[in-house]
């Protein structure tokens, strides 16, 4: 199947890592398992077919107290739509078809992020199924 859109250009947008101390630190990594990662994707019509897609990764602790990091990612793509589309093909070229392609390479640089910040350990295991996602959201 052929795309109906063309990426323009990718960027980090923005990206965080963010731990107090060394206190922080060593608590942070003894307790990873309380992290979760977090996805939001959002867009902004530009001109000339053009959409602005930003896909935010969060790792972070929801519970209460102090001993917290956090990390943060927006990968921003601009693509070009090949025809106007109504918006259900719209919504699902953003949510499902391009974030398909671009998350590896969004994966990557968070995780890359995460491994200079000290924290070699953390991996990625279930991978989002963008498809599931989109079907459970607008089904």
């Amino acid at each position: 199947m052929e795309k109906n859109y063309e990426i323009i250009m990718e960027f980090v947008k923005d990206i965080s890592s963010e731990t107090k101390n060394a206190e922080t630190y060593i608590y942070v990594k003894e307790n990873l398992k309380k992290y979760n990662l977090n996805i939001d994707i959002n867009s902004l019509a530009l001109k000339n077919k053009l959409i602005e897609v930003n896909t935010k990764l969060t790792f972070d602790d929801k519970s209460d107290g102090d001993k917290k990091s956090h990390f943060f990612i927006n990968y921003a793509t601009i693509i070009k739509l090949k025809e106007t589309s109504d918006r259900k093909v719209i919504e699902k070229t953003i949510l499902c078809d391009l974030q398909n392609e671009i998350y590896p390479r969004v994966e990557k640089v968070f995780l890359e992020v995460l491994n200079i910040s000290g924290y070699k350990e953390i991996k990625i295991e279930t991978k989002i199924d963008f498809n599931k996602l989109y079907k459970e959201k607008f089904n």
